[in-house]
């Protein structure tokens, strides 16, 4: 709370400074007399308050989320501490592995390649890999909105393709979220397009995606998983036993994987 006294205090600065009030005469103040002061100073000259809000909307708007997202990270923090030992069974056999398959820290997407979020919270775990690299491993598991609409079908597509080849399959993967709105709108003629650009038999994964049991096995799996984890909207992401639900900053997840695998090291 202190501290955003002191923001306000810098904002306070800008505005009596101009003129109605001597602020730089100030001595260094303790946080006490900074509270009592301020308060004091928007009691006398409460049109000052409205005329920084005005003035620095940005700047407080930048305060405001900093101070939100401080606090989100805090709880949950708070929450993973009792992640850490409540045990999460998830099925990942016969799925594709991005990453180092023996990783002390697995990340498990339960998503959705239609959903923006999802799409948005790609870039972040790109990041997390890529930072973490040889120490996390990825798996994505589907969670679409409509069980037979373009999103499942993608999943099925991405499954077919990693019988064949998962490096292709993690390609295409890629495709399905940074072209977007070109599988929103195009369907299956863009995942065709998509296939043929990586080289692929069209025909031969289109007839595995549609007829391989074991696809729909893994896909029912998925929607199995999604419902005993208690995962309401995607995305939502599963740090070894941490969760991390929607589409959060790249600190947050930074942190789950800090924990995870300070975590995992003292499991040796």
């Amino acid at each position: 709370m202190l501290r955003g006294y002191r923001y306000l205090f810098m904002l306070l600065c800008l505005v009596l400074s101009m003129g109605i009030s001597p602020l730089y005469a100030q001595p260094q103040m303790g946080d006490a007399e900074l509270q009592t002061f301020i308060l004091k100073t928007i009691r006398e000259n409460p049109q000052v308050l409205i005329d920084i809000l005005r003035s620095n909307s940005e700047a407080v708007l930048d305060i405001a989320q900093a101070g939100s997202n401080q606090r989100r990270k805090h709880i949950l923090e708070k929450q993973w501490k009792k992640d850490l030992h409540e045990s999460k069974t998830i099925r990942l056999d016969d799925r594709p592995v991005f990453g180092e398959k023996n990783a002390k820290v697995r990340i498990v997407a339960f998503s959705d390649f239609t959903c923006h979020y999802c799409q948005a919270s790609k870039s972040v775990i790109d990041s997390i890999l890529k930072e973490f690299e040889g120490k996390v491993a990825f798996v994505f598991k589907s969670i679409p909105l409509e069980e037979k609409g373009i999103s499942a079908q993608a999943a099925q597509w991405f499954l077919a393709i990693a019988q064949q080849d998962e490096g292709k399959a993690w390609e295409f993967y890629n495709a399905m979220f940074t072209e977007r709105d070109a599988l929103m709108t195009d369907g299956v003629r863009f995942i065709r397009k998509v296939c043929k650009d990586l080289g692929l038999s069209v025909s031969k994964i289109e007839n595995i995606a549609r007829s391989n049991k074991k696809i729909k096995t893994l896909l029912a799996e998925d929607r199995e998983d999604s419902d005993k984890l208690h995962v309401e909207g995607t995305p939502c992401f599963f740090v070894n036993n941490l969760v991390v639900r929607g589409a959060q900053p790249l600190e947050f997840f930074r942190l789950a994987v800090q924990m995870a695998l300070e975590d995992a090291d003292k499991s040796m």
